[in-house]
């Protein structure tokens, strides 16, 4: 009986964690329905952000030029909940450094915060290694 039990759980656990996107905050964590082309979607834009937040990295470097304003990165997503990711990377020296603000919403419940971009790229990784 407990290994018929370990199964359902490890079998309930895979489902729940292939189709739920956990976003692990500076304060707690925050898991929402996500799909795998939303995630491969939000990818690309963490990419792009990354290459503008290196661009301003090497800016600061002595004898660079001087480098327009690097555009922000304004991710939205509408499914089960609305989600949306912004980061301007002209405010951050690095791309370690930089965080990311997040809006995870319903018509219930509102939650609005920050995280450090690393572990949203940690997260999104793992969630589509998962799938």
């Amino acid at each position: 009986m407990s290994l018929a039990k370990s199964t359902i759980e490890q079998s309930f656990c895979m489902v729940f964690m292939s189709s739920h996107f956990i976003l692990n905050l500076v304060g707690g964590a925050v898991t929402f329905s996500f799909t795998p082309s939303a995630a491969r979607d939000l990818q690309s834009a963490v990419d792009q952000l990354m290459q503008r937040l290196k661009l301003v990295a090497n800016k600061a470097a002595p004898g660079a030029g001087k480098l327009s304003p690097q555009q922000s990165m304004e991710y939205r997503h509408t499914g089960d909940v609305f989600l949306e990711i912004f980061c301007n990377p002209n405010i951050w020296p690095s791309p370690f450094a930089a965080k990311v603000l997040i809006t995870v919403r319903d018509e219930r419940i509102r939650l609005t915060t920050e995280a450090e971009l690393t572990r949203l790229i940690e997260d999104l990784n793992q969630y589509l290694e998962n799938i």
